[in-house]
């Protein structure tokens, strides 16, 4: 009988234990969901995004640059994270159409007849690469950030004409086989690859889209969908994270492997990669109105949501192995931010609302002293990484985080 109390009572003692280890895991939860939700609503209540306000902040950064630029047809690219000047590249660089298209928005933002005689200037500098053959797949980068948004906000018919010449271009890259563009045919002798297709590629697509619905030849359209198709198939891993790179075989078409160029290796998530589809997918969902891309897109960006840290800006890439240690992807964070506002129209208020939260809470980090260059350089924002594995433009301040960042104010002022 005693043995029976005994045990009773070191099961009801035990059972005691295990209820308060649950009270404590219950209450411990309740605790970070009420600092959660009051930092939320801390940042819904007091931290209220002023758009208008960050907008004339690009207009003054914008302004300094125009004073600092040299002679000649050069671009601003990149600043250094211990420099305060632009480093300047030529109209080859894949980056040259985004100072021009920053010139586009700050006009669009303004109004400011100033800001489009300087958008167009420098816009037309980038006229000879419609007349050469195509080196690679930046040529959407290049030519319908410039002359695309100053098309769609002057009209101006010589424009046209040059998006529709170098739509041409950009599918002489197309190969049949394996349904894709080939990003970099430089590669194939440099590293030894065959055809080879990175995911930034989607964002080139729009060129075609455009061209193909502007008197461009309806073939362009087709480049473009079989284009999105096939990345859609090759290019994702069974939770939805991207590759940078796949190879294909360039007769037979097959898929060869998926690997990395920019990311910390093959089977990580680089944060870049991974917003480049999402703004690539959304834009296609946008052109085609094909749900698949609707919904792959959706499973594209909660996928980067859910591996976000705290503020909303991601480290270079969700798998880099010294995080928080490692540097963080302004750049990253303003190309997402722009396509959420974009996907927030096409999805179910529920869902609608939060992707809008989302980016604006992105857009207010952005917004915020840690993150704007102000007095300390030229451009909009810092904390950017370009290459990391080459060591270059590492946590510094990149011309197309302006551009996003700028056109994601914009996105965000139309929904307000």
């Amino acid at each position: 009988m005693k043995d029976v109390m005994v045990t009773s009572m070191v099961s009801e003692q035990a059972a005691r234990r295990s209820m308060l280890k649950r009270y404590i895991l219950m209450a411990g939860l309740m605790i970070l969901l009420a600092l959660t939700s009051a930092a939320w609503i801390k940042y819904r209540n007091d931290a209220s995004l002023d758009v208008n306000e960050n907008l004339d902040y690009c207009v003054d950064q914008a302004r300094k640059t125009l004073l600092q630029i040299p002679g000649g047809a050069l671009m601003p690219r990149s600043i250094d994270h211990d420099k305060s000047s632009w480093r300047y590249v030529p109209i080859e660089d894949w980056t040259s159409g985004f100072w021009p298209g920053t010139l586009w928005y700050i006009y669009e933002a303004t109004g400011d007849e100033q800001w489009r005689v300087e958008a167009d200037r420098y816009t037309r500098m980038l006229a000879p690469l419609s007349q050469r053959r195509a080196m690679d797949h930046d040529l959407g980068f290049q030519m319908f950030s410039s002359f695309g948004n100053g098309y769609r906000l002057i009209q101006d018919t010589s424009y046209k004409e040059i998006i529709l010449r170098t739509a041409d271009t950009l599918a002489t890259l197309y190969n049949e086989a394996a349904g894709t563009i080939r990003s970099w045919p430089g590669m194939v002798k440099e590293k030894g690859w065959p055809h080879n297709t990175i995911i930034d590629n989607m964002i080139n697509l729009e060129l075609l889209f455009w061209a193909s619905k502007h008197g461009g030849d309806k073939s362009l359209y087709d480049i473009a969908v079989r284009h999105a198709e096939t990345t859609m198939k090759n290019h994702f891993r069974p939770d939805y994270t991207s590759y940078h790179v796949v190879l294909y075989d360039t007769l037979t078409g097959e898929k060869i492997k998926g690997m990395t160029h920019q990311g910390f290796s093959d089977e990580s998530m680089w944060a870049r990669g991974q917003a480049w589809a999402i703004y690539g997918f959304t834009m296609v969902y946008r052109e085609t109105k094909d749900r698949r891309f609707l919904d792959f897109v959706q499973a594209v960006i909660d996928v980067y949501l859910s591996h976000l840290p705290a503020d909303d800006i991601p480290y270079w890439d969700f798998n880099a192995p010294r995080i928080p240690h490692e540097t963080r992807d302004a750049s990253a964070a303003a190309i997402t931010a722009s396509a959420l506002l974009e996907l927030a129209r096409y999805v179910p208020k529920s869902k609608s609302d939060y992707y809008q939260e989302k980016a604006t809470r992105m857009l207010y980090i952005l917004s915020s002293e840690q993150y704007q260059s102000r007095n300390r350089n030229a451009s909009f924002l810092l904390h950017s990484t370009g290459h990391r594995p080459n060591g270059t433009e590492v946590d510094a301040s990149i011309i197309y985080a302006d551009y996003y960042y700028i056109e994601a104010l914009l996105r965000l002022k139309v929904l307000q």
